[in-house]
């Protein structure tokens, strides 16, 4: 006798709230899609005919090549001064036990678990007041305060998932610390060191807020351009800003999948909660 599998009503609300959800988001990201190849669009389905002029005025009108020249160099920098911190800080709280290490953990958290504008206001003002912001520099140090604690979350893990024997036996051998670090422990942390690299990557190409309180025109990132020129005042073409738009999202979105194919997001979400609690 087969047995009917009902749904409750409860999970069929559910599940009609993802499915209209991703109709709503498939849509918004549809609609600027074809935008940015619509010669027009007037009540109509779709343009009247397509065309890929709107990114080529974009590259020549919105200065597309320095706009990502930038926010490479801003990324860049952040990553790698990051992983410069954050794995000897990481080493350091998954290898040895003292007094306030979890206050500490957690005051690494901070900046990943509340939102950037409770403590970007006044850390903008610091850098300002020291004139370190308005150029590269500014942005860069601003974008560290969250990129750091989260290198060391994703690399927590990946340290103590090494046996410490095989450090010791490294010493053992005659192997300093430096030797030990550079031909011992930095090959087998290549994954955790890559995920936190795409990590930082990603949410410093998308980091709005921190950013926008410390870049000036010369020093804006592809996200702050974009806004700038949608709230810019003037006549511009809808369909060029929605080509950068869509230059941007294709940019996040291949970062996303590398980074989702190197680190397991159940981790850290573990990792954290194990913190917290």
């Amino acid at each position: 006798m087969k047995r009917r599998i009902v749904a409750r009503p409860a999970a069929w609300i559910v599940w009609g709230a993802v499915i209209f959800f991703m109709l709503n988001l498939a849509g918004v990201v549809g609609s600027v899609l074809v935008s940015s190849f619509g010669t027009s669009w007037f009540d109509t389905w779709l343009p009247q005919a397509f065309t890929t002029q709107w990114y080529t005025q974009a590259w020549d009108e919105f200065d597309l090549l320095h706009v990502l020249l930038v926010t490479l160099e801003v990324s860049l920098a952040v990553v790698v001064v990051s992983l410069l911190i954050g794995v000897p800080a990481a080493y350091v709280l998954a290898r040895r036990r003292f007094p306030g290490q979890r206050v500490m953990y957690l005051a690494f958290l901070l900046p990943i678990l509340m939102p950037p504008m409770t403590y970007g206001i006044p850390l903008a003002t610091v850098l300002y007041k020291y004139d370190l912001a308005g150029h590269l520099s500014g942005v860069i140090l601003a974008n560290l305060v969250p990129s750091v604690p989260f290198v060391i979350l994703t690399m927590t893990p990946f340290i103590e998932q090494i046996d410490p024997a095989i450090e010791r036996a490294a010493r053992m051998c005659g192997a300093r610390t430096g030797q030990v670090f550079l031909r011992i422990l930095a090959p087998l942390l290549v994954p955790g060191i890559l995920a936190a690299s795409i990590l930082v990557l990603v949410r410093t190409i998308g980091m709005f807020e921190l950013t926008f309180l410390t870049a000036d025109e010369e020093s804006s990132t592809l996200v702050v351009k974009l806004y700038a020129e949608m709230a810019s005042p003037g006549i511009r073409a809808q369909q060029s800003i929605d080509a950068m738009a869509v230059v941007y999202t294709a940019t996040m979105l291949v970062l996303l999948v590398l980074a989702l194919r190197i680190v397991n997001p159940t981790q850290l979400v573990a990792r954290v909660k194990e913190e917290v609690d």
